[in-house]
């Protein structure tokens, strides 16, 4: 399977997942100069932004260790630049979704609650 499929998978897995927790979710693959967040979602008063890992099983590098201080950066600075364009008036918080593929099937995913503080980076 390729990088992207695999990708795609577990996005749309994920953005399942999420729905079925009863979150909404308002944008997919948003893209800033900064990078790009797999989804941006509604729950509770907070406007929720989820990066995606999807790796296969048994993979030496867990999904949460792939969103390295770098790439949280890059998340946080993609995430001001929405909610610079977007008057939401939400509490943001950062969600990291790991999905587990057995070949070309999701068989496990694990959801990731505030998995990143934005402070954290400045």
């Amino acid at each position: 399977m390729i990088g992207n499929e695999k990708g795609n998978m577990g996005e749309a897995f994920a953005c399942e997942l999420l729905k079925s927790k009863g979150y909404n979710i308002v944008c997919r693959n948003y893209t800033s100069r900064y990078g790009e967040i797999d989804i941006i979602a509604e729950k509770d008063g907070y406007i929720v932004f989820v990066e995606v890992k999807a790796r296969k099983t048994r993979f030496v590098v867990s999904p949460t260790e792939a969103v390295t201080p770098e790439k949280q950066k890059k998340i946080v600075k993609t995430s001001l630049m929405y909610l610079q364009s977007s008057a939401c008036g939400l509490q943001p918080r950062y969600d990291v979704i790991a999905v587990e593929l057995a070949g070309n099937r999701v068989c496990g995913a694990k959801h990731y609650i505030s998995a990143f503080d934005a402070q954290e980076m400045f």
